[in-house]
């Protein structure tokens, strides 16, 4: 893999961290703050909606910078975002700053995946994203975990001045190792870009990642309180606990890769099911130590097998003009299913069965976006059918 990669996976890494970490926080700021742990809950959703605004949004007034400068503009927007949380006076200012940072986070994902495809061999497109996705896992390995120990021993604002300098160090990785393209192909008429949006397999993958990724933030959002009220594990274990699903993540995200290279709507079907099965394996799991620590571990192997299968399979119906459009709105599409999730999370504690169904309403999320999955290849042998859609085509070798 080249070294350009890897300075996408730095960037990638802070924006993970900083997306994440709150979920390691949320005693400590609902505490400090003197808000619910719900209201906390909600500074998640605030960070997913600004992606989904800021995704389509930034994607079209940049489409005409070169990608490089796209990239170093996203992430400086990212490291004043991440200053401002730390700086944050109350719950209002911070949960503005969580927006102001999250604007940053759909494009540089959807541009950094198209730039991760131009990389490598088209065999090797699936394994690019995974590649520069093994940012988020390696924040969620190591940047949540040390940002959750950061908290509680100096305080919720001390992990955002260290996620701020970990903006200022990727900005300086991107400026170097990232190559600026001469001769960038002009971007095609906005209209054609926005053509994206008519086609109904660009729609069918953007509701299947929103649905379908959803039932993770269920569940992962309240993972503190999960683990300290319901597993009745100290606030300190929270941090090691982590760990363990960050390296699930990393597991999960290279395997989802390499399956997506061989059968992409095949590894959409495979990953969704799995993610279902644990989400709903959540309920008798979590109640002792042992257990709740599997369990956090294969969520988070499942959880992330199915980001780049779904990413891919949003390209593949995207290809021409729009793709970094349709790569972006699937980022955002993303952080939708983050804010769902955290928020109907926030209902099911405060209005229904409480924590210990959160799994059961994560699973039949998740079911869903499985549904949608069927209805698009149902669409995809229905176009080979009639010639639309070539039967030796990625789609169909899934």
């Amino acid at each position: 893999m080249p070294i350009a990669l890897l300075a996408l996976t730095a960037g990638a890494f802070g924006i993970g961290t900083t997306e994440f970490v709150i979920m390691g926080l949320l005693m400590q700021v609902s505490t400090d703050l003197q808000v619910s742990i719900t209201a906390a809950g909600l500074l998640i959703s605030g960070y997913a909606l600004g992606v989904a605004v800021g995704a389509p949004v930034l994607t079209i007034a940049t489409r005409k910078l070169p990608r490089k400068t796209v990239l170093l503009a996203l992430m400086a927007i990212f490291t004043l975002g991440n200053l401002a949380c730390a700086l944050a006076p109350n719950y209002e200012m911070l949960m503005a700053a969580r927006v102001i940072t999250s604007l940053a986070h759909g494009t540089f994902f959807g541009v950094g995946s198209v730039v991760a495809t131009g990389l490598v061999a088209p065999e090797r497109r699936a394994s690019a994203i995974a590649i520069m996705f093994t940012g988020l896992t390696a924040a969620t390995l190591l940047g949540v975990p040390a940002g959750a120990w950061l908290g509680l021993q100096f305080g919720w604002r001390s992990t955002f001045w260290a996620v701020t300098l970990i903006g200022v160090l990727a900005f300086a990785v991107l400026a170097v190792f990232v190559p600026r393209v001469k001769g960038e192909v002009k971007p095609a008429p906005l209209r054609e870009e926005l053509a994206v949006l008519a086609r109904p397999q660009v729609l069918l993958g953007l509701a299947m990642t929103v649905l379908g990724f959803a039932g993770v933030f269920v569940v992962y959002t309240y993972i503190q309180p999960l683990l300290t009220q319901v597993t009745g594990l100290s606030e300190s274990a929270v941090s090691p606990v982590l760990l363990v699903f960050g390296g699930g993540l990393a597991v999960g995200n290279i395997l989802g890769g390499k399956l997506a290279d061989r059968a992409p709507m095949a590894a959409v079907f495979g990953t969704l099911v799995a993610l279902a099965v644990v989400l709903g394996a959540m309920q008798f799991t979590i109640g002792t130590p042992f257990t709740a620590v599997v369990f956090v571990g294969l969520l988070g192997v499942a959880s992330f097998a199915t980001v780049a299968p779904m990413q891919l399979r949003v390209l593949e119906k995207a290809s021409g003009a729009g793709q970094n459009l349709a790569s972006s709105l699937n980022i955002a599409a993303f952080n939708l299913g983050n804010a769902l999730g955290a928020w109907v999370g926030g209902v099911t504690i405060d209005h229904g069965p409480g924590l210990h169904a959160l799994g059961w309403v994560a699973a039949l999320l998740t079911l869903v976006g499985l549904a949608i999955a069927l209805w698009s290849r149902t669409l995809d042998r229905r176009a080979q059918k009639t010639g639309q859609l070539p039967a030796d085509g990625a789609s169909a070798r899934a």
